[in-house]
């Protein structure tokens, strides 16, 4: 059997070019995966500025009702001073 080097030398073009396409950039758009994990980053982002958000709320309500709770205490330890001078009398 005779080589025909014509014949091997253009099946070696011929799969050196079929692997070059096929290592090429691809332009296709993001495929399902990416597009779901694209849309998991997005939410995640999201979670994570609504708990900022209401941890931030959160703590603003927490002082005030600190705030309140000594008021009512002062005013309970005012009445209760008030009451005990009245009983020494």
């Amino acid at each position: 059997m005779k080589i025909n080097w014509t014949n091997m030398l253009t099946g070696v073009a011929l799969a050196g070019a079929l692997a070059v396409a096929g290592c090429g950039k691809k332009t296709e758009s993001p495929g399902p995966a990416e597009k779901a994990g694209a849309a998991l980053d997005r939410a995640a982002e999201k979670t994570g500025d609504a708990a900022r958000t209401t941890s931030e709320a959160a703590k603003d309500a927490a002082g005030q009702a600190v705030q309140k709770t000594g008021e009512a205490l002062e005013k309970a330890g005012a009445a209760v001073e008030k009451a005990g001078a009245g009983l020494q009398k």
